[in-house]
């Protein structure tokens, strides 16, 4: 669309000749030779348009640093007039693709850009995850990274390029997007594209739905984003729920100071809480260490709760600060003052909103008057924290479309769905 609105221009050169006998009236031959003009360099532009579209599509592996850049900036032009959009730290992205990434340690991966042109237009990348078949036994890999122009040839070809190195090795399946697995980014955007992304949530353009589906890919399950006020009111369900159990709940923050104990509690709690649920696989030893670098850089020890039952740990919730609003004007870079700025914004002027992408009950909770008053109990416990810090509006992310009980406990405190991930998926022939 952009390139035929680059060449959608009144060209004074090009205006078309009439002969004096029979041209129009001279007051109305200004505005005629203009709106003659605007609809032949139109018909320019939508056969420039069909010539470049039409253009011969070239898939690349990436497989060298040059490669590995340009699939990473392939995200500007992309989404350049889209006001939603939050620049990705690019130090970030090359720091996920690295094999130094412990998600590394138990999956093969694959990344391919699309050219066209010269151009590149489009990425995927393909995954087949040791842990997931192991969980699952399901012969199913995954694609992920996907983003391209809004054309068709584009979008075939890459999932085509995707689906081919899946059936090389051995999947007779194929569900995405995942970024790279369910424990990192995950589902594409088809509700809620008016507002950014939170940190470590996806977006897209409203098209790739679309393009994806007309590729054979039905939906398998969509995910939720809850949005809520900080300040939100407690409900007299959820004191009664509380009052009960308050006699064998405990509630405490994050102790720093013996933080690799604490992070095994989060890991322990989480891998049991979720081990039931739709396309679960466990975190691993050396995941959770990667991850728990940037939570104690990232989060105080007030927006961490534990609660516990008659002395044992049961259930956690994290709140970490939206990083996304600290790097939205960054355009991906932290150098040479990028880094100032983020430090200032996350310890000083510290952001309006955050994401809840952490919590669990232990399962032998669930589906109880205890699991709720444990679940209720972090969300309290963490509440004033959120406000002291001066956090105004919490996303809660994800959530399953069918986990009932976790969406009652959200919407009793006033939670709302305003953004929908979907996974999709497909039988590979």
């Amino acid at each position: 669309m952009s390139d035929a609105a680059a060449v959608l221009r009144v060209d004074l050169n090009r205006q078309p000749v009439y002969h004096a006998a029979f041209g129009p009236p001279n007051a109305c031959k200004t505005a005629i030779n203009q709106r003659e003009t605007i609809a032949m360099n139109s018909a320019q532009a939508q056969q420039s348009s069909r010539n470049k579209s039409s253009s011969p599509l070239q898939i690349v592996k990436v497989e060298n640093r040059k490669t590995l850049t340009a699939f990473i900036r392939l995200l500007w032009p992309l989404y350049k007039d889209d006001p939603a959009w939050v620049p990705p730290l690019i130090l970030d992205r090359r720091m996920q693709l690295a094999p130094g990434n412990p998600y590394f340690e138990h999956a093969l991966f694959s990344s391919w850009l699309a050219y066209r042109n010269g151009k590149p237009v489009g990425r995927i990348s393909a995954q087949v995850d040791q842990l997931h078949l192991e969980q699952h036994r399901d012969a199913t890999g995954f694609f992920g990274m996907l983003e391209s122009e809004d054309n068709s040839e584009t979008f075939k070809t890459l999932l085509a390029t995707a689906e081919t190195w899946l059936r090389k090795k051995g999947m007779r399946r194929v569900a995405g997007p995942y970024n790279l697995s369910i424990n990192q980014e995950v589902g594409l955007l088809v509700e809620g594209f008016d507002t950014p992304p939170v940190v470590m949530m996806g977006h897209a353009r409203p098209y790739y739905a679309g393009r994806i589906e007309e590729n054979g890919y039905r939906r398998e399950k969509d995910l939720l984003a809850y949005i809520i006020d900080a300040d939100f009111k407690h409900p007299r369900a959820m004191q009664a729920v509380m009052a009960r159990a308050q006699n064998r709940v405990v509630t405490r923050s994050l102790r720093k100071s013996d933080f690799k104990a604490e992070l095994n509690i989060i890991r322990e709690i989480f891998n049991d809480a979720w081990s039931q649920n739709w396309g679960f696989i466990p975190w691993t030893d050396a995941e959770f260490q990667h991850l728990g670098k940037d939570l104690k850089m990232l989060v105080d020890e007030d927006l961490v709760s534990f609660a516990t039952v008659d002395g044992e740990p049961a259930a956690f919730m994290v709140i970490l600060p939206n990083i996304n609003e600290a790097i939205r004007d960054l355009n991906g870079r932290l150098l040479p003052f990028g880094w100032l700025k983020l430090l200032w914004r996350l310890k000083v002027q510290y952001p309006k909103t955050a994401r809840i992408p952490l919590m669990g009950v232990r399962s032998r909770h669930h589906d109880s008057l205890l699991g709720a008053a444990l679940a209720f109990s972090v969300i309290a416990a963490l509440q004033p924290s959120a406000i002291k810090h001066g956090i105004k509006k919490l996303e809660l992310s994800w959530i399953l479309e069918d986990n009932k009980g976790m969406r009652n406990i959200l919407e009793a405190i006033g939670g709302r769905v305003y953004k929908t991930y979907r996974i999709y998926s497909k039988e590979l022939e």
